[in-house]
């Protein structure tokens, strides 16, 4: 009998250790946290940049100012992170159904001295047809990447080639231009889709 009592409170030891490192988890890093002081995105109507789209269009801030918007930085040549991602967003968009066609979803490289249009056409095609590949000069993708404040880096690879280090979290906007939160790299979908309705929501707000 006092084996089992003291199995018991072992167990529910653990389970409030278990509870307070998630909770402690949901307000600093997973959806409940802040967003960084100093590295929070500016809003869409504040940025200003030209890019162009995986068709040959010519796009910009003003291209996302009345949808909500997902946008993800990453790479044609990247060998985890961008694929895996753009995986999870063509998942979310799939739980989403007709609510993501009321949705602006980009994927912008930061390296677009590989990433042409062509390239970038050819690479989300193999995703969700909602995501749209953007890409353009040098300088106008480090404005846009200011603009988010997402990083980015070259990164000289052994075999004499190069690859790039950049921000893997997934930006959400409302239809606003106002930044609504971020979904991390490899975030529960139990997480990502609820902020995504969130961003959702607050279109349909602003419309009432």
């Amino acid at each position: 009998m006092r084996r089992r009592a003291v199995l018991g409170y072992g167990a529910a030891g653990v389970g409030a250790v278990a509870l307070m490192l998630f909770v402690g988890w949901w307000q600093v890093d997973g959806p409940g946290g802040p967003e960084p002081v100093g590295q929070r995105p500016v809003a869409l109507t504040e940025m200003d940049f030209r890019l162009t789209d995986h068709e040959g269009n010519a796009v910009g801030p003003e291209t996302l100012i009345g949808r909500p918007t997902m946008a993800f930085f990453g790479f044609t040549y990247c060998p985890d992170v961008c694929p895996t991602t753009l995986s999870d967003i063509s998942g979310w968009l799939d739980d989403l159904g007709d609510e993501a066609d009321e949705m602006n979803v980009v994927f912008i490289t930061v390296d677009p001295e590989r990433d042409t249009v062509e390239t970038m056409a050819e690479y989300v095609g193999y995703f969700h047809p909602a995501i749209r590949g953007w890409t353009g000069p040098e300088e106008q993708i480090a404005r846009v990447a200011d603009g988010f404040r997402a990083t980015y880096e070259r990164v000289p690879a052994e075999s004499g080639d190069y690859t790039m280090n950049h921000t893997a979290s997934v930006f959400l906007f409302a239809a606003s231009g106002r930044f609504v939160t971020m979904i991390d790299y490899h975030e529960p979908k139990e997480f990502a889709v609820p902020k995504i309705r969130r961003a959702l929501e607050e279109e349909m707000e602003g419309a009432t």
